[in-house]
């Protein structure tokens, strides 16, 4: 039998912890997904932890489910980090050339990297990733791979993406306590986009659109390259809260009348069509679906202007040529697709997972994207130097806490 490796993928979200173990068999293309879980999501909030006693204990009842399905013990992972803490910032390096013959080799490419991570950050926060847009080799610009070129002088335009320092150490607390080791930490959107787009996608320009519970991470590609990233504070949880709100019912019904009957199309309602609340749980009350839809309505065109804003920003609005690729767990609104179609005037599609083979039906869902992106992280990183650059300094995070590591695990029973 041939060798294989598994690669672990943790997903930790606002409402919910996902978890998928891959593997990749020597010879063949693509992950095989051998076991993946889901569970609720206790001490969490907008992508950050609100109670690590809490967050342990629903990431270890997901670890526990997923190592129940396969039989493998999850002993470390890639590790998603969303939130509104999370910023991107522009970013220039530039260097002379090391060899005296002026040809560009690895270091000086990992050099000009280190030289635009150089920028002044806030003191409370950490560099998650450096991702190099574009080189220039003297005065070529656009170069993609300068090693091998000749040149006196490498240039780098990078994007830096960076989160608040206690929110990261926060997260790894508490996937240290379950006994889980950190392998890296990626950022939640940049992982669902190795999910559910192509690199055709990525070249023409495309902008990925996670929708979560209490977030909406945006992720715009042009070139191959990312050229913007953004996290909103608005998400499928807000459109709960406003049902429940314009209904005067509570969020627990809100949330199951949401999704049985919810559209964000109301075009796609009859206007003669009613819902009775004693269906779904509550009183006996009869409403039209239309208000349903109309309230849901409301709340999509305002995360879709907030998002044409971050467009607009960077003169990409109603310019992409593959459009708006929608994924995570909001994205099964129906209605959806519709409304971005109009208030984006793109193409507009839901992100599924592509390329990935498994007998585990649940997993080929937008709410996996990012669990299935961290363990292709993984797997890429295991066999190259990764699909970004990834700052290598952040291996500091991971040893100011290694020690708290095997503190924590040495409290395990």
């Amino acid at each position: 039998m041939a060798k294989t490796e598994l690669f672990t993928g943790l997903d930790v979200g606002s409402s919910a912890v996902r978890v998928v173990i891959a593997q990749r068999q020597i010879g063949v293309d693509g992950l095989h997904i051998l076991g993946a879980a889901e569970g609720p999501a206790d001490g969490i909030s907008k992508g950050t932890i609100t109670s690590i006693e809490d967050a342990v204990s629903s990431i270890s009842a997901t670890l526990e489910k997923v190592e129940r399905m396969t039989g493998v013990p999850a002993e470390h992972a890639t590790i998603a980090i969303n939130g509104t803490h999370i910023t991107s910032i522009e970013s220039h390096g530039i260097v002379a050339v090391a060899k005296a013959d002026g040809e560009i080799k690895q270091n000086d490419v990992d050099r000009v990297i280190e030289a635009a991570q150089a920028v002044a950050a806030p003191p409370n926060y950490e560099i998650l990733h450096v991702i190099p847009r574009s080189f220039t080799v003297d005065n070529q610009h656009g170069v993609k791979d300068p090693v091998g070129m000749s040149a006196m002088r490498l240039e780098v335009d990078a994007q830096i993406i960076e989160g608040q320092t206690a929110q990261i150490k926060n997260l790894q607390k508490a996937i240290y306590r379950t006994g889980v080791s950190i392998d890296d930490m990626v950022l939640a959107v940049l992982a669902s986009s190795l999910a559910c787009t192509t690199k055709r996608q990525k070249d023409l320009g495309v902008a990925v659109l996670n929708i979560g519970a209490s977030t909406t991470s945006l992720m715009v590609f042009e070139e191959g390259d990312v050229l913007h990233t953004k996290i909103l504070p608005i998400g499928a949880s807000h459109i709960t809260s406003d049902i429940a709100i314009g209904l005067r019912i509570s969020i627990d019904l809100a949330e199951k009348v949401k999704l049985e009957v919810g559209t964000a199309n109301p075009a796609e309602v009859d206007k003669h069509d009613e819902i009775n609340l004693h269906d779904f749980g509550g009183d006996e009350l009869v409403l039209p679906r239309h208000q349903i839809a109309d309230i849901i309505e409301a709340r999509v065109e305002e995360m879709d202007k907030m998002v044409d804003r971050e467009l607009q920003a960077i003169d990409r609005s109603g310019l992409l040529p593959a459009g708006i690729i929608i994924t995570g767990g909001g994205a099964k609104l129906p209605g959806l697709i519709d409304i971005g179609k109009r208030d984006f005037r793109l193409p507009v599609s839901i992100g599924f997972p592509i390329g990935y083979t498994t007998a585990i039906d649940k997993v080929q869902d937008p709410q996996f994207t990012t669990a299935l992106g961290l363990a292709s992280w993984a797997a890429d990183a295991s066999s190259t130097h990764g699909l970004f650059s990834k700052l290598p300094a952040f291996g500091s995070v991971n040893d100011t806490v290694n020690g708290m590591r095997h503190w924590f695990k040495s409290l395990l029973p």
